[in-house]
């Protein structure tokens, strides 16, 4: 009976949220006068200015809306391909459809990121640029992306939405390519419940032009909108002690069907299409959650590194589980495996009250997502559809007794 009231452990339901966070939503929420326009805004942008030495930064509502952004920076466009990693979230090809170019799809390796032997297969005449996904806090290897992208004189984008902290080889992904973009998503790295940011290297002058150019012209979402983000931090504190008993996970429900809450992806874009709350600035009262976030974010860093090392240490001994590659400077926004039966896994730790990921299960995520209508085809990237069968991801942002739980009732 126990179990029923303790608290939910999860990598997806705002695992970043602590009760400062949620003070500091509720300060917000009685303060509209503060959501849209605001000095926080530009405090974050200078943030990765200065953390990312070199680059111009720009926010955005969203991790989505930043990449359609630099995409129609570059002058991506008709006709234009762009290639992106199979096993990764539609909002990424959804971005490259909205210019008018064609995703096409590449498959992963053995840390879950491109493969660019697959890649050197898959690169055409109409091929203008590559978005390199760090996936779930894993690098990519980024020597032979640049090599390659310079053979074939493609744009580098890389995809820090699961990476922000992340180096390869000492050097902070994010700085290795011609831009980059970042997600402040529920889920991500640090949370404002929404919210992007793009960085562009300094050397892309009149890109970094047309960059303003186009966030000159974007509006602010509307405030109904910045309110759904707002009451996020709020409505989690209440879910998360309850959901075990079943009630935390009813009113999540009700909350979406009266959209109170929003969902992480629109209905819509399961079909490609674009929603009308994307491109947009990103507005002031969430800019200010991410300032509270940022000062936490070498912290949260140290303990996702701390528990994925002990889940190598146990993992590699236990049956039933096939560790990856994992590069040693990973910072494990979730920790992936494969295992022969996650669904089962995954039935089995949820009626222990825990929430075992599933990122990426679908092959181009979530579950629904139309494939013919997002360009892949099936058969492509035959190693992301197999790991994506398989993969089971366990939750980093723990305190040191809910990992020793997690390792006694999933292990």
């Amino acid at each position: 009976m126990l179990k029923y009231f303790r608290k939910v452990i999860s990598g997806s339901l705002s695992p970043n949220t602590e009760s400062d966070d949620v003070w500091l939503t509720l300060q917000i929420l009685l303060s509209p006068w503060r959501w849209m326009r605001g000095s926080a805004v530009r405090r974050t942008e200078e943030w990765f200015e200065r953390n990312f030495s070199g680059n111009h930064a720009l926010s955005f509502n969203s991790g989505r809306s930043a990449l359609y952004a630099l995409l129609d920076a570059f002058n991506i466009g008709r006709n234009d391909e762009v290639l992106v990693q199979a096993f990764t979230c539609v909002a990424v090809p959804n971005s490259v459809l909205w210019t008018g170019a064609k995703p096409v799809y590449v498959d992963i390796d053995a840390t879950l990121n491109i493969d660019i032997v697959d890649a050197a297969k898959k690169v055409t005449k109409r091929t203008r640029a590559i978005i390199v996904q760090h996936t779930l806090g894993l690098p990519a290897d980024m020597n032979s992306v640049m090599t390659f992208a310079r053979k074939h004189h493609l744009f580098v984008i890389e995809d820090c939405a699961h990476s922000l902290g992340v180096t390869f080889q000492g050097r902070k992904v994010g700085t290795f390519g011609d831009a980059a973009f970042f997600s402040f998503g529920r889920d991500k790295v640090l949370s404002s419940v929404f919210g992007g940011m793009a960085i562009i290297s300094k050397s892309h002058g009149e890109t970094w032009t047309k960059l303003k150019n186009f966030h000159k012209h974007l509006l602010y979402p509307s405030r109904f909108w910045v309110f759904q983000q707002l009451i996020h931090p709020v409505v989690f504190s209440i879910i998360l002690p309850i959901y075990n008993i079943g009630l935390g996970k009813v009113i999540l429900v009700l909350s979406q069907r009266i959209k109170l809450l929003s969902f992480p992806v629109y209905p819509i874009e399961k079909q490609g299409r674009k929603p009308i709350d994307f491109p947009a600035k990103y507005p002031n009262g969430l800019a200010l959650l991410l300032t509270k976030q940022l000062a936490k974010l070498t912290r949260y860093n140290a303990i996702r590194k701390e528990r994925a090392a002990k889940y190598i240490t146990v993992l590699e001994k236990a049956k039933g589980f096939e560790l990856l590659s994992y590069p040693k400077e990973s910072i494990y926004l979730r920790f992936p495996v494969l295992a022969v039966d996650p669904e089962r896994l995954r039935r089995n730790a949820k009626n222990e009250g825990i929430l075992l990921g599933n990122w990426y299960h679908n092959v181009i995520d979530p579950v629904g997502v139309d494939f013919k209508s997002v360009s892949y085809v099936r058969g492509s990237c035959p190693r992301a559809e197999s790991v994506a069968k398989h993969i089971l991801n366990f939750p980093t942002l723990l305190t040191s007794r809910q990992i020793d739980f997690v390792i006694k009732k999933c292990v």
